[in-house]
């Protein structure tokens, strides 16, 4: 069995690197950027070709969300043109794809503990869970509608899909939230993070495992036509982004004087979702996977983050 990943330097490839010597039955192809442009449908004809994957994990994107902004042209033509270029390859070759995608397709709110799917404030949440695969999504910004335009892009090309949405990933890997904390850290007395944005971190390697968990059960026929589609994958439990952050320090043993303030206090170019907690009830029942909690999944770093700081 091939697989094949694109976006190989970046967080998520790297995290599926760090764990093929469990695989010994798979054989993988990991394609940086520049091996394989996903932006260049020839090239990636090419690359297809040569390997004949059975699987394509796409974890390449434009990932700037506040950049977007100012170049939705090159954000649309990574993430729209570039998924699109891939499902078409993939239906070309009979490829399975597993395409990441990302909480920033919602903007719902969180008010007095109350989660609601629309800004008005008039429909709480069908799930206590959180947003479900089937919540008609509504970015708010350049990088969540291209996303979101990516996904409709494969949908409409390729039925044999797994698109799976997640949510504030990070890991010893690449740039993240995680590892600019603890830089800041290093440089300030002081720091102030976002405490009234609501979602649920997500470490790499544990995404990495439920994509390969996917493959493998397709793999041995444990899923039927039925199961391809979107489906939601974060750790479990809720968080902000200044609860986040002050477990990252409580983990680390770092002492900061951690302070924190609402978004309104930190002005950026996009507008990040109030609430972005992903239901994980349709994965964990198709695939039998077990989730950990995002705070005992950071506990894994505790150990290891010195050799990477």
């Amino acid at each position: 069995m091939v697989v094949l990943v694109t976006g190989a330097n970046g967080q998520l490839g790297q995290a599926i690197q760090s764990i093929v010597g469990k695989y010994p039955s798979i054989d993988f192809v990991f394609c940086t950027s520049s091996e394989l442009n996903i932006t260049d449908k020839s090239n990636c004809e090419t690359v297809f070709e040569k390997y004949k994957p059975n699987f394509c994990i796409n974890a390449a994107a434009y990932t700037a969300v506040d950049k977007a902004e100012s170049e939705p042209e090159k954000a649309f033509t990574i993430n729209v043109t570039g998924a699109q270029n891939v499902a078409e390859v993939c239906k070309n070759h009979d490829t399975v794809l597993l395409h990441i995608s990302t909480d920033f397709v919602f903007d719902a709110k969180f008010v007095d503990g109350i989660a609601y799917y629309d800004r008005e404030l008039r429909l709480p949440l069908k799930s206590e869970k959180g947003l479900t695969e089937t919540d008609v999504p509504f970015p708010a910004g350049i990088y969540g509608l291209t996303k979101l335009q990516g996904e409709q892009a494969i949908e409409s090309t390729w039925e044999k899909h797994f698109i799976i949405r997640t949510s504030w990933v990070y890991s010893q890997f690449a740039n993240n939230f995680m590892k600019t904390m603890l830089r800041l850290a290093s440089e300030r007395e002081s720091l102030s993070v976002v405490s009234d944005q609501i979602g649920t971190p997500t470490n790499a390697v544990d995404l990495a495992e439920v994509l390969l968990k996917i493959i493998i059960s397709c793999h041995a026929e444990l899923v039927s036509a039925s199961n391809y589609g979107i489906y939601n994958f974060s750790n479990e439990g809720h968080c902000s982004w200044y609860d986040f952050a002050a477990e990252i320090f409580r983990v680390n043993n770092v002492s900061i004087n951690l302070q924190p303030i609402p978004t309104s206090a930190y002005p950026t170019p996009a507008k990040r979702p109030a609430y972005s907690v992903l239901d994980k009830s349709k994965i964990k029942e198709v695939f039998g996977i077990e989730i950990k909690n995002w705070e005992e999944s950071l506990k894994n770093f505790e150990k290891i983050s010195n050799h990477w700081r």
